[in-house]
């Protein structure tokens, strides 16, 4: 409209050299959400604060956000790429909340999906405009599998739109945020982006001004398009990840490919039976002999328990297999299954022609996955861990060699192995923590030797001159991140060496923080190396509070409980703040396997002790801590008991929070 809107980003004096990036970002969001939706800002002013000491992320305030500084504050020598990138997509979705939120609110606590999980997917859109969108749509899945899924499948499991609650607070949740977003975009699948667009004019249209549920906005991308979504509401009622399994079968004759897709859903807490699902599969056929696709992307509506798909083939080589690319883009959130389990061969093959990006980054990491089991289960049972299939070794090798012709964050990705949190929830039950971190530094450190060469000279070409500029575009964080991924390879054969140059030379925190990082994991060989560049980040960081999480984050991922202890008697160290309290122990509960899930169960008598100290101040950060025991039936027996002796500590701690008693109680059912 051209109507001006005063904007102002507030901070301590300290800080204000660190604002710009929140400033930049938060006019973007602005821009975008005109351009995409439709949908301009009303007031004419809009301002943000940032604090130090802030429970949540931010907080979306018509007119004036509240910020934790960790998603307010950014400037080279303190922030990361992912702090940037993060930072970016934050502020977009407390702006974008001013419609979806503010102006169209939730009637009751129990809808609180409508503003968050939509809202969460506007972000992920607006990201993956700005960026690269193949690279949000994967960091998005990551997220979800790695919080989302393991919560679907244990005690603490429920809708997207929660039947009741004892602490409200304990229901800003992954499912409600994350898979709420997945919710959202299995709308624009079905529909279309058009149809999507339509729905959401509607939606606005209707209802500015009200407090809505959701059954108001399905309502309104129903009639919006025509389209009946009655079954779709399941999503909003089930708990629970469906599992999809796809089987196929190639009538050459007639020219047609026949799909069976076949969906089961497993019981959750009063929920024993699952009625099926209304899910989106969007599904792509390629030539297996010559890799070509002889299918577009089509959209397969998964309606009933099972169901055939009879799809037109054109092109198809002689003699040749059709090689389906299933659920392409993620289109659901679901677990996907091939019958009969896709080959090594296979998965290299879809590494190699799948024309949808992220289906050839799930190939890579299915991949990798299957044999980072089989070595776990190896190392569990007391055998010799066997070296990676060549399938893998040659599928690296040409992902490596594809550098230059793809995009490096893409690359980056498809080159690195799974998370441990993901392949945790992977692993079949028992899991076996300390097995399972064996097994994928044994895989890391054959790939490493067999592509050596490979690895340095990659790493030497995308080495920054001495002196170059600095720049947060998609290119030259693309670089960094494959720079990052090729020396934490090299770091498992390598010695400290390199890394520690990258240290004393990096001018920005991207890749002094990845160098100091191999160093402290390094550091029971390279003690030397991994103290000299703990006390010289140290120093560097001038009592930056950011840059001082960061500092204690990288050591509670790696040191031993003692050391985890001693760093919570820093001077620098404090409980009351929760961004500090988490650079030590989340980060100790949730990234340092070893050391959390030591086989004296000491791990977990320190983190119920923090739980009980914290709930005092925090309850909030307490029973966050909590759930981190609530998959306690997934490991071994031992470990279980242990892991359930602390719930009970904590629940019947005199005192006791209800946002903590309800995690620790619904934890032990």
């Amino acid at each position: 409209s051209g109507r001006e809107v005063s904007l102002a980003v507030f901070s301590e004096h300290a800080n204000v050299d660190q604002l710009d990036h929140a400033m930049v970002s938060l006019k973007k969001s602005m821009e975008w959400d005109e351009a995409r939706f439709g949908l301009e800002y009303d007031l004419d002013i809009y301002n943000i604060v940032a604090v130090n000491d802030f429970n949540m992320g931010a907080m979306e305030n018509k007119g004036l956000n509240i910020f934790n500084t960790a998603l307010t504050l950014a400037k080279p020598s303190t922030a990361t790429d992912a702090d940037y990138s993060r930072i970016e997509s934050v502020i977009g979705h407390e702006y974008f909340h001013n419609w979806s939120g503010n102006r169209v609110t939730c009637r009751d606590w129990f809808q609180l999906t409508l503003k968050e999980g939509l809202t969460v997917y506007r972000d992920q859109e607006f990201s993956g405009d700005l960026n690269s969108a193949a690279v949000q749509r994967i960091n998005d899945v990551r997220s979800v599998r790695a919080r989302q899924f393991p919560e679907d499948g244990g005690p603490m499991a429920h809708p997207i739109r929660p039947e009741s609650y004892i602490a409200m607070d304990n229901f800003y949740t992954s499912t409600v945020y994350e898979k709420g977003a997945e919710v959202i975009r299995m709308y624009e699948a079905l529909l279309g982006r058009d149809g999507f667009r339509k729905g959401m004019d509607l939606y606005w249209e209707r209802h500015d001004g009200q407090a809505v549920t959701c059954d108001d906005f399905r309502s309104a991308m129903s009639d919006a398009n025509g389209k009946d979504l009655t079954q779709f509401e399941r999503w909003y009622t089930q708990a629970g990840t469906p599992t999809v399994t796809a089987e196929g079968t190639l009538d050459a004759a007639a020219g047609t490919y026949s799909l069976t897709l076949s969906q089961t859903c497993g019981p959750s807490p009063g929920q024993d039976a699952k009625k099926p699902f209304h899910i989106p599969i969007k599904v792509g056929l390629l030539d297996g002999a010559t890799g070509a696709e002889i299918a577009p992307t089509t959209t397969l509506e998964l309606t009933e328990a099972s169901q055939t798909f009879v799809l037109p083939v054109e092109g198809l080589s002689k003699d040749a297999e059709v090689v389906p690319s299933v659920l392409r883009e993620f289109s659901a959130p679901v677990r996907l299954e091939y019958s009969p389990p896709l080959s090594d061969d296979r998965l290299a093959f879809l590494m190699a022609y799948d024309t949808d990006s992220f289906n050839r980054w799930e190939a890579a990491q299915k991949l990798a996955m299957k044999v980072v089991l089989a070595a776990a289960a190896e190392s569990s049972s007391g055998a010799e861990l066997s070296e990676p299939p060549v399938a893998l070794m040659e599928a690296f090798g040409k992902t490596l060699a594809s550098a230059g012709s793809t995009d490096n964050s893409l690359l980056a990705y498809t080159l690195a192995l799974p998370a441990l949190s993901e392949l945790s929830d992977a692993m079949p039950v028992p899991v076996d923590p300390l097995a399972l971190v064996a097994a994928r530094k044994h895989v890391k450190k054959a790939l490493a030797t067999t592509h050596h060469d490979a690895l340095v000279a990659l790493y030497d070409e995308l080495t920054p001159a001495p002196g170059a500029p600095f720049s947060i575009d998609g290119e030259a964080m693309g670089k960094r991140a494959l720079r990052n991924t090729c020396l934490d390879f090299l770091n498992s054969v390598d010695g400290p060496a390199r890394a520690k140059a990258q240290f004393d030379a990096s001018e920005c925190m991207t890749d002094k923080l990845s160098a100091m990082a191999g160093l402290v994991a390094m550091g029971k060989d390279h003690p030397a190396e991994r103290d000299a560049s703990l006390a010289k980040f140290y120093e560097d960081a001038d009592a930056d509070a950011l840059v001082l999480n960061k500092w204690f984050s990288t050591q509670a991922g790696e040191f031993d409980l003692e050391g985890v202890k001693k760093l919570t008697e820093h001077p620098d160290f404090t409980w009351s703040n929760p961004n500090r309290m988490r650079s030590v122990v989340s980060v100790f509960a949730g990234a340092n396997l070893c050391s959390f899930h030591a086989e004296d169960g000491s791990g977990y008598e320190y983190l119920a002790e923090v739980v009980v100290k914290i709930d005092k101040i925090n309850n909030q950060a307490a029973a966050r801590l909590c759930g981190v025991f609530s998959l306690w039936k997934r490991f071994d027996e031992k470990r279980g008991a242990m892991m359930k002796a602390q719930l009970e500590v904590i629940k019947n701690t005199e005192g006791v929070s209800k946002d903590v008693y309800e995690i620790a109680s619904k934890s032990l059912v």
